[in-house]
């Protein structure tokens, strides 16, 4: 593998409405960069700005057509298949002073969708509007019914991050699969460098969903959705792309699968990582396979989209210090600090 980097150039990018794309393939690039580029984004939250009060009822608002606009593509210039795309987050702040969430019908993880079929009718629609404090960094989730008000951590991730996919497929942003799109992992925040094998030429990336913040498995179905000012570092590594995406912060490895049924979701990242761990450490498959029994952690990222995707995460602490592609996410985050 050989790092691609030139001289940082610093790019800001804010979107018209009508240059959102809503897929992962078949879409013109937004701009060209250079690798090395630091990218100043904006991005719409994922109801396109259709839902902003609890009056508002998410049948009669959302547009299933236009949800979860991206921002981009943006082509790299030099990336080809098989190719590494590394993208670090280095900042994420709210574009607005509050976030909303909503129940939608047949929509979540504890209901009746379009693929799991039930008798019940559809739970009770809904919007929650959580302000944001920003002295304090936090957002305030409040009751319909009764007065229980709680004020929770602001803990910005980007929901949906993804390179075009193989082979001239085109896929709604609302699909996690091997390219990335909406993972809507809470570990896609600050901190984190997030590693996509390229299939096309360019790879044409793109990113959007801002949360404000997420639990794991995003039960319901939304998290607190925000638009999103995102600051990240763009690089390349020829060669060596991962079938699956892999991120990496200062205290982790992870993998991310996404499948159905949950399950394969759960092998892929086992699999993957199984392989990551022979790569980094030279053990045998098996050897691998028995030490990722005792020491994996395995969080569900979500639960409701077109596929589910399934994080399987190691600490760094538990083994010995080697460095992933090249060392590249100590070389980003130290690149980090001259844009703060």
């Amino acid at each position: 593998m050989t790092h691609v980097a030139s001289s940082m150039d610093v790019v800001d990018f804010v979107p018209e409405r009508n240059q959102f794309v809503y897929t992962f393939g078949g879409s013109q690039p937004a701009a060209t960069i250079t690798p090395g580029t630091a990218l100043r984004l904006w991005s719409e939250d994922a109801f396109n700005n259709a839902i902003t009060s609890v009056a508002d009822i998410p049948s009669e608002m959302l547009d299933a057509r236009y949800l979860n606009p991206q921002t981009g593509p943006f082509y790299v210039e030099g990336a080809q298949p098989g190719d590494t795309l590394v993208i670090h987050i280095v900042e994420l702040t709210p574009a607005r002073s509050w976030g909303a969430s909503a129940m939608i019908p047949f929509f979540g993880g504890l209901t009746a969708t379009d693929r799991t079929s039930l008798l019940h009718d559809p739970l009770p629609e809904g919007v929650w509007i959580y302000e944001i404090d920003s002295a304090a960094q936090t957002v305030g989730f409040q009751t319909h019914k009764g007065d229980f008000e709680l004020a929770l951590p602001l803990e910005p991730m980007l929901g949906t991050v993804g390179v075009a996919p193989a082979g001239g497929e085109v896929h709604s942003s609302l699909t996690p699969e091997r390219y990335g799109g909406n993972m809507d992992t809470p570990e896609m925040k600050v901190g984190t460098t997030a590693y996509f094998g390229v299939n096309v030429d360019g790879a044409m990336f793109s990113i959007g969903d801002g949360h404000y913040r997420q639990g794991e498995g995003e039960a319901c179905g939304t998290a607190v959705e925000g638009a999103m000012n995102s600051t990240i570092i763009v690089d390349l590594i020829k060669g060596g792309g991962p079938a699956w995406p892999r991120l990496e912060n200062d205290g982790h490895w992870m993998v991310v699968g996404s499948s159905r049924p949950m399950e394969d979701s759960w092998r892929i990242s086992q699999v993957e990582m199984i392989r990551w761990l022979g790569e980094l450490y030279g053990l045998e498959t098996m050897d691998a396979y028995q030490l990722l029994t005792q020491i994996s952690l395995v969080p569900v990222a979500n639960v409701v989209d077109t596929n589910y995707s399934v994080v399987t995460k190691i600490a760094k602490s538990l083994l010995p210090t080697r460095s992933a592609f090249d060392g590249i996410h100590a070389d980003l985050r130290d690149r980090a600090r001259s844009l703060s």
